[in-house]
């Protein structure tokens, strides 16, 4: 039997992205919220909930960009330009979290201050950027003989800032299910208060872009049943628990924080991720590059791919056992002190 590589090779960058969305989206969420810590101890009990994971985390997003880059290069070759400008301001946002994240812990008051403050507003621009290339990117980029043929700005409108700010209400819900998950005490208190905006601040924003993407871009309309001739039940219908898996999402959120519940706000908010993603793939799969260059077109040859396929199915168990080994180990409630128990 013939393998299906350009299939494969789509399935493991679609997962390597998801990946990196949920588990760096929670400790870039867990930054989002620090202007709203009481003070340094809680800002070091959130710090120290995310310490061990957060760089591991980001791997991902080097598995899924250097898989693009590797196997579907033209389609890398055609979003490196259309969204040259917020892919920078991610990278650089992204650098600037991780300098600050390594020297607040040796800062004194007045250094702890500032890189606190780089911390806090590294996480939030990148999470900001990420929205903005998720905006572009869904809403097309223009293709032409195989090349991007569109503007700088292209990606820069309204549609997609919406999607950036409904990106940041739901890291920072993630953000905050981590938070009443991992600790205790006032802080565990005040994720729960943070939470409870967080849930509602997505659950409307969601449904903003969902409805602004049925009316602005016609193509994912029509996938969703929405055509201009008329509504299609059937095709509705087929799509129909994506959204439903998204407001179980949500229900589990308030339900567990009605119960005050450890591990439920959390759960359901990866619910929520899980069920956006799968909802935006719906709309322009096979596309990789929406609306008009599938990842057949785009795939690299088959001789490649397989030569590659040989050291991912090397390195990827490695990075899945690495980072269920570290979760494992640091599973327990955290403290300012870095403390576990």
């Amino acid at each position: 039997m013939t393998l299906d590589l350009p299939l494969i090779w789509a399935g493991l960058i679609a997962i390597a992205v998801l990946m990196y969305v949920l588990l760096d989206g929670f400790d870039l969420g867990v930054g989002i919220l620090f202007p709203f810590a009481r003070g340094p101890e809680e800002r070091d009990a959130m710090m120290n909930s995310i310490a061990p994971y957060w760089d591991g985390n980001e791997t991902w997003l080097v598995l899924g960009g250097g898989g693009l880059f590797a196997a579907f290069p033209m389609a890398y070759a055609i979003l490196g330009p259309a969204l040259y400008l917020p892919l920078m301001l991610m990278l650089l946002a992204l650098i600037l979290r991780g300098v600050a994240f390594e020297f607040r812990l040796h800062g004194r008051k007045r250094g702890k201050a500032l890189w606190t403050a780089a911390f806090a507003g590294g996480s939030l621009t990148a999470a900001l950027a990420q929205g903005l290339v998720l905006g572009g990117f869904v809403q097309g980029i223009t293709v032409k003989a195989g090349v991007f043929a569109g503007g700088a700005f292209d990606w820069a409108t309204p549609y997609s800032l919406l999607v950036a700010v409904g990106l940041v209400a739901g890291y920072a819900l993630l953000g905050a299910g981590w938070i009443i998950w991992r600790t205790e005490a006032l802080l565990h208190e005040d994720a729960l208060r943070w939470a409870k905006y967080a849930a509602a601040a997505t659950a409307l924003l969601l449904a903003a872009v969902s409805l602004a993407t049925l009316l602005i871009h016609p193509r994912v309309a029509e996938r969703w049943g929405f055509a201009e001739g008329g509504f299609e039940l059937s095709v509705f219908l087929v799509h129909l628990p994506i959204p439903l898996v998204g407001l179980a999402g949500l229900g589990i959120v308030a339900w567990g924080l009605w119960k005050r519940s450890h591990h439920a706000p959390f759960l359901g908010a990866l619910l929520v991720f899980l069920s956006g993603y799968i909802g935006l793939a719906a709309g322009f799969f096979p596309n990789i590059i929406p609306y008009d260059v599938t990842f057949r077109m785009a795939a690299n040859e088959d001789g490649a791919l397989a030569f590659m396929l040989w050291g991912v199915g090397i390195l990827l168990p490695v990075i899945l056992g690495y980072t269920a080994w570290v979760y494992w180990i640091f599973r327990g409630k955290v403290a300012a002190d870095a403390g576990y128990h």
